[in-house]
């Protein structure tokens, strides 16, 4: 048999326009530089094309730069290229490099030379009045922003956050943390986004969160969002990781054999821990918001308790509700006490007295593990900090008020005297045991809506600190997740300092640095203070 005859394979690089006599590329027309876009054309068919350009005479450059003169797409609009434009370092949106169709180098091509630019060959663009639009400008770092609860962009903020939720779900965190930082961005702006030139120059905002802005703004919803929001997998990932000590891992592998809904976990045989059997029973109970009231009634119970094994300790109300928050989907209180040393041993007295008063479905001790080290903090196998905490599940009673059909929801006023309530309702009297079980006290059956039960399950964490790192604890514990850790970027490659919820270390100096306070903590790290209402990053 004749071997077939192998194509030569023309190595592509920028400006191979030929050579002169002694060498050196040289270029037919160094008036145009091009260069090709790999978005919708691909990257063998730009390769092939710029082979076919170069072999032609023109210089075409494999990376865009401020030399290019003529930017070459196919099958993207005016609007798309700008917008990838933007997305690349120092956002050149505003080239002055002709934005052309593939036609127009198709033509130069067959001509031999560059042909003149006619109307059909310009990428056409939504023409905006920039005088009238907007212009956005906010620092980088989140932690260097304000950020309120007062969000602008709500449908946009929405649409990148459950691209990051899907990224995280799928063990993919940097694509998450990509999307968080742009969702970030967005939350930060005076105004609502309307045109896609109010975003030029904007920091964190790539490609990939572009388009997705651009989808919304264009079409009213994104179709990756939609399409993401509605696939099999991610309704059953959230659904099981849903599961109080269910992580991505663990949902994904359960999805891998089948398990897709709650109905065939129970009827799979799966062992599950206790953790993950407590959030099973509980699941509607835990995925149910919990509202500030709810917050403040557990406040005045573990501050009771607390109180009672530790008198003079302190107790405060973490976590989004902290950052002025009226509902979230747990309530976190971190606990300290002034003498150093007194917090030793307290969780464990606090966690007895909680079980024995019947407000505890679960818990869960973990000790504090947290050492300084001579030479600098380690790095830890995870973001989580090493104080000792408790993770459980509370059982509150609820309020039924006179008339209504379902049990109502706390307000501000009901708090004190529902603390109280709540104490006597979980004692161990035979007849305040017979109250929890909807009995009245000559035995017979108190009546209640149907379906109605007198209490629900909330997940509390409570966290002891020592007093000398309280201030740590109480700005790392406040949240949000992704302004602390823009906190812990800033501090890593802007001050060279290494910040936790425990200690603040000097990389320079070698030292770590004492503080009692979160105004401290943002002096040394030489930013302006930003109060807890303002982090909702």
């Amino acid at each position: 048999m004749v071997p077939l005859k192998r194509r030569k394979v023309f190595p592509s690089h920028a400006g191979n326009t030929g050579t002169d006599s002694s060498g050196e590329k040289v270029s037919k027309f160094p008036q145009v530089v091009l260069f090709l876009l790999e978005r919708k054309m691909g990257s063998s068919r730009r390769d092939f094309l710029s082979q076919l350009g170069q072999k032609k005479g023109f210089q075409v450059e494999e990376k865009f730069s401020e030399s290019v003169t003529h930017l070459i797409s196919e099958n993207n609009s005016g609007d798309e290229v700008r917008t990838w434009l933007d997305s690349q370092d120092g956002g050149r949106g505003r080239t002055a490099a002709h934005l052309l169709d593939i036609s127009w180098y198709t033509e130069s091509i067959q001509a031999g030379r560059p042909v003149e630019i006619l109307d059909r060959h310009k990428l056409q663009e939504q023409q905006t009045d920039e005088a009238e639009v907007v212009m956005f400008s906010v620092p980088s770092y989140a932690c260097q922003r304000r950020t309120t609860l007062d969000n602008h962009n709500t449908v946009l903020t929405d649409a990148l956050s459950l691209l990051a939720e899907n990224a995280e779900l799928n063990d993919e965190e940097g694509r998450g943390v990509a999307f968080r930082r742009a969702a970030a961005v967005l939350k930060a702006l005076p105004k609502a986004v309307t045109d896609m030139t109010q975003l030029r120059g904007l920091p964190c905002l790539g490609e990939h969160s572009l388009r997705v802005i651009k989808d919304v703004l264009e079409n009213g919803a994104s179709s990756e969002v939609e399409s993401t929001k509605h696939s099999e997998r991610y309704k059953a990932l959230k659904l099981l990781t849903g599961i109080f000590g269910v992580g991505a891992k663990t949902a994904d592998r359960w999805f891998r054999e089948g398990i897709h809904t709650l109905h065939q976990l129970k009827d799979s045989g799966h062992s599950l821990n206790r953790a993950q059997q407590a959030g099973l029973d509980h699941y509607d109970d835990l995925n149910q918001s919990v509202t500030k009231a709810e917050a403040d009634t557990i406040g005045e119970i573990v501050e009771r308790a607390v109180l009672a094994v530790l008198p003079g300790a302190q107790i405060t109300l973490t976590g989004g509700f902290r950052r002025g928050k009226l509902t979230g989907h747990d309530v976190d209180f971190l606990i300290t006490h002034p003498e150093e040393g007194r917090e030793e041993g307290l969780m464990t007295k606090v966690v007895s007295w909680l079980e024995s008063q019947g407000f505890l479905l679960y818990q869960k001790i973990t000790r504090n593990s947290y050492l300084e080290a001579k030479d600098g903090p380690a790095r830890s196998a995870s973001n989580m900090d090493r104080f000792e905490r408790c993770f459980s599940i509370f059982r509150l009673s609820k309020v039924e008020k006179k008339g209504a059909k379902q049990p109502e929801t706390l307000t501000e006023n009901d708090v004190k005297t529902h603390a109280q309530e709540n104490l006597k309702t979980h004692s161990h009297t035979s007849s305040q045991i017979q109250r929890v079980s909807g009995e009245e006290e000559d035995g017979s059956e108190r009546k209640q809506p149907a379906g109605f039960r007198p209490w629900r399950a909330v997940r509390v964490d409570l966290v002891v600190s020592p007093i000398s790192q309280f201030g740590f604890a109480l700005l790392g514990w406040t949240g949000s997740k992704l302004f602390e850790r823009e906190l812990r970027r800033w501090a890593g490659h802007e001050r060279a300092m290494s910040l936790s919820s425990h200690a603040l270390y000097d990389n320079k100096q070698s030292r770590y640095l004492r503080v009692m306070t979160e105004e401290e903590i943002f002096a040394h790290l030489g930013l302006e203070y930003v109060p807890p209402s303002e982090r909702n990053a």
